[in-house]
């Protein structure tokens, strides 16, 4: 399945129930919790599920309002060493069971997820 194809198959729901359950794991992890700021636990999840939807083949909603995603450089004030890097993949796999996706666009995903979790 080709990235565009991701959208096209799940649409903003399925990034939308993706997203939220990753993020209802967030505040009571002792790895990533303390990374992301209590104050802004929904902005974060708007702008990941904007970068994923505008990625993945949605309307460009992250690039609109916040530019190029520049991801090294947004993640570089949080320390994102094998742990972390770990965690947020073991989430981010809770998600996906709570989420039930498609397998094509899961399998996208997946993919995606451990190549920029590795870049980072």
């Amino acid at each position: 399945m080709s990235d565009d194809e991701v959208f096209a198959e799940i649409g903003e729901d399925g990034f939308q129930r993706l997203v939220a359950a990753f993020y209802r794991q967030v505040p009571g992890d002792d790895i990533l919790g303390p990374m992301y700021p209590a104050d802004d636990l929904a902005g974060a999840e708007q702008r990941l599920r904007d970068f994923l939807v505008g990625r993945f083949g949605g309307p460009p909603r992250y690039m609109e309002q916040r530019g190029h995603p520049r991801l090294r450089l947004r993640h570089a004030p949080f320390r994102i060493d094998d742990a972390g890097r770990g965690r947020w993949l073991q989430l981010m796999e809770r998600a996906f069971t709570e989420a039930q996706l498609p397998t094509t666009s899961e399998t996208t995903l997946r993919a995606f997820f451990q190549s920029v979790a590795s870049f980072l």
